[in-house]
């Protein structure tokens, strides 16, 4: 029933326009111009500005442009304009996070505490990773593991070691993925992040959604943590 509704939506629409348009002219302006007031302000979604401003300068910057442009000029002129501001920012991330670095013995030995191969996964946890820079237009890539929620184990742990990059998007999703997880009732932990994706989480409260015990260093850290969090789910259930 709920999906016929949905399905004669545009039809009522239609009908709605083409034959109660015309009582739209005796509707006084002040009354049409309260309700656009309450529309565009809830269009807003100022709840949001909050989290935009712990993020970094410049995607603050992009937003602030694209803010001023929708008010004093045109919402056409506002998208496009952003959307290029936006498309630059990704190049400069991207290019940003390219580097070139000596290997050394130092830089061997601090990278074994982050390598999978001489550690066992126990069988109630699964280890997934984001390769790359993780910005808009990647984003939905992670959809693959909510996908199959319903047969993920208790404890869910995200490399972000080859995450070379992130931004307000890419923080956004991992946002929302935490809060699904935890919904469902499993622990999440996040381990390796970069020194971008690690400013950008700190700045913006990440450790908020995950909590602060479950962002590790390495994925050495992370199974100890998942160990730990199976033990408290086993208690909470007892």
């Amino acid at each position: 029933m709920k999906l016929r509704f949905w399905f004669l939506l545009p039809a009522w629409l239609w009908l709605a326009a083409l034959f109660a348009a015309p009582l739209a002219s005796h509707v006084p302006l002040v009354v049409l111009a309260g309700i656009l007031m309450v529309v565009s302000y809830n269009m807003g979604e100022w709840a949001e500005t909050g989290k935009i401003l712990r993020l970094s300068k410049s995607d603050i910057s992009v937003w602030l442009a694209t803010f001023a442009l929708t008010v004093f000029a045109d919402l056409t002129v506002a998208v496009e304009f952003g959307m290029i501001l936006a498309a630059l920012l990704f190049i400069r991330k991207v290019t940003a996070t390219t580097t070139v670095s000596e290997v050394t013995d130092d830089y061997v030995e601090a990278g074994r505490a982050h390598i999978l191969q001489d550690k066992d996964i126990p069988d109630y946890a699964r280890v997934f990773r984001i390769h790359g820079p993780f910005l808009f237009g990647a984003t939905d890539k992670l959809d693959m593991v909510l996908e199959q929620l319903e047969d993920l184990p208790p404890v869910i742990i995200v490399r972000l070691r080859n995450m070379t990059a992130i931004d307000a998007t890419g923080l956004k999703v991992l946002e929302d993925l935490a809060d699904k997880l935890h919904n469902s009732g499993r622990a999440l932990i996040f381990c390796g992040a970069l020194p971008q994706p690690r400013r950008l989480m700190a700045q913006a409260g990440f450790k908020r959604h995950v909590g602060k015990e479950n962002i590790c260093a390495n994925i050495e850290a992370a199974l100890q943590r998942a160990a730990e969090c199976m033990r408290e789910m086993q208690v909470g259930a007892s």
